[in-house]
Formats: C-alpha cells, structure tokens, sequence
C-alpha cells in the first residue's frame, strides 16, 4: 500500500516502465496504472499520436480542449498529450493558471464551441481514471457531439496507437513540453467562469438562493474544487466546502469497502467523512475526481444513486414545462427499476441501453432524451428550455438539483422517495456483487441467447422475459439479464475495464427474495 500512495514511485514510474500491457479502451478510454506498466509515457504518446491522426483522417479541424485531473498521473499525461498535439499542430485550449479541469467541463466547453462554430469543430480529451485510486491514470476521448467516444472511434486509436507502440513510437510527432506550452497553438482560457455563468440555464438558481438552505460540499480533493466558490459567490447560494485539500495521494479519504483508496461518491465507506458532517447540512453532496459522479447526502445519510435518480426524474418531469411531452428518460439496463415506474407513471417513454454513456449521446443532441442515468451515480439531462447542456455526465448539476428539489418542495430526496415514490410503487432492494470470472465463463456469456435459457423460473418466481441486448437501441449488453415476474431481476455481465464480473439483482421482495435470486443467478446461467 505504501508503494501505491508514494507519488514520487508513482510518476517517476510513468517514464520509466515497460510496457505490460497495449492500449485498451473499455467504457471509459485507456486506464491503468504506471507501476503496473500499463498507463506510462508510451501509451499516451501512442494514443496521443493516433488521436491525431484520427482528427486527420475525418477532418476534424476545430480546436481541442484539454484538461486534467488531480490523479499523480494526471499531469504527466497531460504535458505528455500536449507534447505530441502541439507537434502535430492541433490548436489546443487548456484551462489557465494550471487549473484542474473537470469532465463535464470539456463537454460544456466543446458544445459551446459547436454551436456557433459549424465549419471547424470542436473536441476533447479528459485525463482521469474517475474515482480509482490514487495510483491510477485514465485518458477519455470526446468527439465533437462532446460525449463519450463510441466504440468505431475508439477502436481507431486503440488499434493505431498499438500499431505505433509495436513499431516503437517512430510514427510520433514530439516537441518538449515547454515549447509546446509557449507554442502559438496553445492557448490558455477561462473554463470556470462560462460554465458558471450558464448553470442558471439549467438549474433553477433563484429558488435555491431565495430558500438560504445551508449546502455542505466534499469535492473529494477532486478537480472541481475551486468552481464552488464562484458558484456561491454568483447565486448567492450558502455553501461550505468541508474539505478543501488538493493531496494525490487521496490520504484523507476513509477506504473505501474493500480497504483500498478509492473516490467513490457512491460509497458510504468513501463517503464517511461527509455523512458525519450531514446533520449540520440541509443537503450535502461529494464528487469524484473528474466530477462526473454526484453523492447526495441528507441528514439521514448518504442516498442509494438509483433512488436519487428516481426523485431527479420524478421532480424534473413536473418542473420543466418547457422540455415538451415527446421525449424519453434515458438509463441503463442495470439501473432501477424504480425509475421505469416512475417514467411509466407521467406517461413517458425509458430508452433502456447497455452500460455506457455514449448510448444516450445522440438522444441528447437531438433533444429528445431528456435526462439520462446510470446506476453507478453519473447524470445529466437538458437545459430548461429542452436544449442540450452536456452530453456526458455532470456531478455538478445533479448535486445542484439536490438543492434545487429540498428549496422547490421542502423535502430532501431521500424524503421524497420514502413517503412518495415507495408508497407509490413498492420498496426494491438494490445491489450488486462482484466476484473472479473465467475464461469459460466469459465465453458463456457471449454465447448466451435468450433460447439458451430453458428454465421458466427463478426463486419461486416466473421468469418473464431473458435479454442479450437493450430494449431501447438493440445493442447487445455484453452479458445477460433476466426479469421476473413481480419486477425483481439479475444481470451478469463480465467488467469492461478489470478481471470480474458483476452481478446486478433488484428484489421487490425485500432481502431475503434478493438472497434466493442470488443463489440461483449463477447456477442458471452457467449450470453450475
């Protein structure tokens, strides 16, 4: 553990190892970690260089927002990208003063850009692994729609920034770090203040700062750290940010459930040092370090994601009379089914899709999803007057809407979903394990049909219906899911980015109905 928190080991490493592992895109860019060898200097040169000659190739020409994290990794990477996409001639526009950038940042920014520049667009790069540890490093891609890359883009960088590792980086193009930075392509910009500025277009601020509701603010020592200020100091809004370090090791987080580092705004173990603090709060909230997750925090603790994504879209649904009635909520197929009976219930269509939130990417350019959400506590949704606002996830205006839902109605979200949503549709219990996958295994699960499957029932309960792909494009989930009768259900799917799988149940029949379809989950599946 020590070895892992040494950041001097940590980036010194990134120069200095081999490679043991190629570049590979999972649901979120490359990630790995530089004393695994697997995220150095000569992955991102690769990738760097590939990203380029990417945009060549479909003349993408527009400039290139580039920004970073507070990861040790981070910064290495990012003056290495610089490196190559000043040699290559990419204008660039970072954000000034050395500023930390967050993720939805670059999205905003990148479609900012787009809407008035049609002729040269727009793109990005985030270098974050999210909410891994600290020894982690992460590089995300956003084309010029400024969601996540899909997966025809990504498989272009990946396959050439191989190709260029294989043939030992000579196809890159490199110039030294402080020539790249003073270079005439390179151009420092305010990222904080347009973002800011806009939020009202989005939130309703007023209400917030008329209600003078007391907001308590972990950003986790993450790269959104020093937008709070200028958030509260714009909508008068009564703000503390109870933790205000910036550390790469992360040292003054709690370990999360498996004794690791680990930023997860979604873990009461990771978020222990804000949940003490929630009695003294009338709402209160942590990001990860890339902000694109969101915790909401009540004084009676730390919400599940899936029930404040059920409030979120039961409340947005009745206070946003501008976004029309022909439009979908978006979510993931191992999300709640909470949020169907919620969507169900205002007589509006779920756009279901695999894991990932490029699925959604497309429905939010065109307006028609009009939020979008994953079980794993990462959101966005439209502007109030139904345009776009990002098209990846965005802590920041889901904790603002924690706000925004206490001032509107006086109660928190987790009120709301207690006394209104549980009386309404039922109690569902939620969680997912994770355990070691085999080769065999990961075969069966590509090779699983929804004919395969001969059994008609699970835990005492009908079987309803078996998916390999998602109700709302077709694609295919990677794994399978199977529904039962009274709306319980399980989903196996290997993990894009480490050695597991994961096994998603929700029971409407409390814990003891989850224990029964955990027992027979795997067993039907691989007959065991």
């Amino acid at each position: 553990m020590e070895k892992r928190n040494n950041t001097e080991k940590i980036v010194s490493s990134y120069y200095s190892t081999e490679i043991k592992g190629q570049v590979s895109f999972g649901t979120s860019g490359h990630r790995g970690s530089s004393l695994d060898g697997t995220f150095n200097e000569k992955h991102i040169l690769a990738i760097s260089q590939a990203l380029c000659d990417y945009r060549k190739k479909n003349k993408i020409s527009g400039p290139l927002f580039l920004g970073y994290d507070t990861h040790a990794l981070s910064l290495p990477a990012f003056k290495t990208a610089l490196e190559v996409f000043a040699a290559n001639d990419v204008d660039v526009f970072i954000h000034a003063n050395s500023e930390y950038t967050p993720t939805p940042v670059i999205s905003f920014m990148i479609l900012e850009y787009n809407r008035t520049n049609k002729k040269a667009l727009a793109d990005g790069v985030i270098i974050t692994p999210s909410h891994n540890p600290p020894e982690d490093g992460g590089f995300k891609y956003n084309p010029p729609h400024g969601g996540p890359a899909d997966i025809e883009i990504t498989d272009f960088i990946e396959k050439r920034a191989n190709q260029l590792i294989n043939a030992k980086n000579s196809g890159i193009k490199r110039i030294a770090y402080e020539k790249a930075y003073s270079a005439p392509s390179t151009h420092e910009s305010d990222f904080i203040t347009p973002y800011v500025d806009a939020l009202s277009n989005v939130i309703d601020t007023e209400t917030i700062h008329q209600s003078k509701i007391k907001i308590g603010i972990d950003p986790m020592g993450g790269a959104g750290i020093n937008f709070w200020d200028p958030i509260a100091d714009k909508y008068g809004f009564d703000i503390n940010v109870v933790n205000s370090k910036i550390d790469k090791t992360f040292s003054f987080m709690p370990p999360d459930h498996d004794g690791k580092i680990r930023m997860d705004c979604s873990s009461p173990h990771a978020m222990a040092n804000l949940i003490k603090l929630a009695e003294k709060y009338d709402i209160a909230w942590g990001n990860d370090p890339d902000f694109d997750r969101h915790g909401i925090v009540c004084p009676d603790g730390l919400m599940n994601p899936n029930h404040y994504l059920s409030v979120a879209i039961w409340y947005l649904l009745q206070n946003r009379p501008l976004w029309g009635n022909n439009l979908s909520i978006g979510k993931t197929l191992v999300s709640s089914s909470m949020i169907d009976k919620v969507v169900m219930g205002f007589n509006k269509a779920i756009f279901e899709t695999p894991v990932g939130f490029k699925w959604f990417v497309s429905g939010l350019m065109e307006g028609k999803i009009a939020f979008c959400g994953e079980e794993s506590a990462g959101a966005t949704f439209l502007r109030k007057n139904g345009a776009v606002w990002t098209t990846d996830k965005d802590g920041f205006v889901l904790a603002l809407l924690a706000a925004e839902i206490l001032a509107k109605t006086g109660q928190t979200p987790s009120e709301i979903y207690r006394e209104t949503l549980v009386s309404e549709f039922g109690n569902p219990y939620y969680r997912r394990v994770d355990g070691p996958i085999t080769n065999e295994q990961k075969t069966i699960l590509s090779q699983t049909s929804p004919d395969s499957i001969k059994a008609t029932s699970l835990a005492g309960l009908s079987i309803v219906s078996i998916q390999t792909k998602a109700t709302g494009n077709n694609s295919p989930i990677g794994g399978v899911k199977v529904n039962l009768s009274d709306g319980s259900w399980f989903a196996i799917r290997p993990s894009g980015t480490e050695p597991k799988m994961k096994l998603y149940i929700e029971s409407f029949g409390g814990e003891d109905l989850w224990k029964k379809i955990h027992d027979e989950a795997l067993n039907l599946i691989f007959r065991i």
